[in-house]
């Protein structure tokens, strides 16, 4: 038991990520070892400069003196519940039926931890896009899924995904189940309509199930047209969506998640969570009325200010010649390209971490394809940002200059 159960532990830290030799967990421990005094941690939303809406306090308060909430059923409260299924089935454009297709967990994450193990056997092939969300191959990998990785490229037409590849996956490695985020992350890419289209075609022919995490689904730049998975013609009955406020809505510490799936999996991921952690938070379940219901116009004003901060970001940035990076839609992530350094990933994130005094999140995280990339979450205060990002350019032009790429041209 002892072996078995190291083996499933080091699946985990997702080995020779990093560089041959070095898993991903060990690498990303040695690089916070190094993190000087007040360095800025730019791997998360930071939620002192954007904070909750006041409406989420007042729930939460209001719920908590009231001892008989405390407890519910796993799936969530009955009142909280009923009012998701209206939200969602506004946001996503179907039918959500709140005593069938919904489930509320600890965050999102725990969503997708419930949902994957709930659908994956040991051994079993799942398709997943690369670059995608950390934790879905590492919960994978820890399920002891065969991952067959799928590539997503992005360009200044727009993002494309190997589809050759992934028609192979159900074909010939008879993967029956497709995991991507949506707009991606780390990427903030948002697929346009054909392509989900395509995917649905093959998920239908196939006989794939589709997990889609759209938990920036509401975190769109410009009013950009955003479609929905589980819309596309007959996929609701073979797509389970994750959504929740943990990020736009800067609701991370109150632990929140939703889940919409057809009811047969709803029924799996109840007993996953009965054995995990019972229910979502019963107070901040209450938190969930309001949220999609009556923060529009708090949402309209975050948005213009994220997307103001993309802008900064995008304009220092490009002061460097040679690094690529192609601006998405969603999210409020930055995908910076630096494989032209012929560097490895641990080597830039470091670089930068010591000399620029940021942390960013090393590509090798996101994918065994995205080593030569990192990622930057630009939700920050405008000055502070503003300065790191001058620090950040400085530490890259000398990287540069090292590798011999100071004349190269912006593509």
């Amino acid at each position: 038991m002892g072996s078995s159960q190291s083996r499933r532990l080091s699946r985990l830290e997702m080995p020779d990520r990093a560089e041959p030799g070095i898993s991903a967990r060990q690498a990303d421990l040695t690089l916070l070892k190094k993190a000087p005094p007040g360095y800025l941690d730019t791997t998360h939303f930071d939620t002192v400069r954007f904070p909750p809406p006041d409406w989420a306090v007042d729930r939460f308060s209001s719920a908590a003196k009231d001892g008989s909430l405390a407890y519910t059923g796993y799936r969530g409260n009955s009142g909280v519940l009923d009012m998701v299924a209206e939200t969602t089935s506004q946001l996503l454009g179907i039918n959500v039926d709140a005593g069938c297709n919904l489930i509320l967990t600890p965050g999102t994450q725990a969503g997708l931890f419930c949902a994957l193990s709930s659908l994956v056997e040991a051994g079993e092939r799942v398709a997943l896009v690369d670059p995608e969300y950390l934790f879905s191959d590492r919960i994978l990998g820890f399920l002891g899924a065969n991952v067959g990785h799928i590539r997503l490229t992005l360009s200044g037409s727009g993002p494309t995904l190997d589809l050759e590849n992934l028609e192979a996956e159900f074909a010939e490695r008879k993967a029956r189940l497709l995991v991507f985020s949506h707009p991606n992350n780390p990427t903030g890419a948002i697929y346009p309509k054909e392509l989900l289209e395509r995917i649905a075609e093959l998920a239908k022919a196939y006989d794939v199930t589709v997990l889609v995490d759209e938990l920036y689904a509401r975190l769109i730049h410009d009013g950009a047209a955003f479609h929905h998975m589980a819309a596309m013609p007959e996929m609701a009955e073979r797509t389970v969506t994750l959504l929740g406020p943990s990020k736009t809505e800067s609701l991370s510490g109150y632990r929140l998640g939703v889940v919409v799936a057809p009811p047969r999996l709803i029924a799996r991921m109840e007993n996953v969570l009965s054995i995990t952690s019972l229910r979502a938070p019963a107070y901040a379940q209450h938190v969930l009325v309001p949220w999609m219901r009556d923060d529009h116009a708090w949402l309209a004003e975050r948005l213009e200010q994220f997307t103001a901060l993309r802008e900064l970001t995008t304009t220092k940035l490009r002061q460097v010649p040679w690094l690529r990076i192609y601006p998405q839609q969603g999210t409020a992530y930055m995908w910076v390209d630096v494989s032209r350094l012929g560097l490895s990933g641990p080597v830039v994130a470091e670089a930068l971490l010591t000399r620029s005094g940021v942390l960013v999140s090393p590509g090798y995280q996101f994918g065994p394809a995205s080593g030569g990339h990192f990622r930057i979450c630009y939700a920050r205060d405008e000055a502070q940002w503003g300065k790191a990002l001058n620090a950040m350019i400085e530490v890259l032009n000398e990287l540069g200059v090292q590798a011999g790429l100071s004349g190269a041209l912006q593509t």
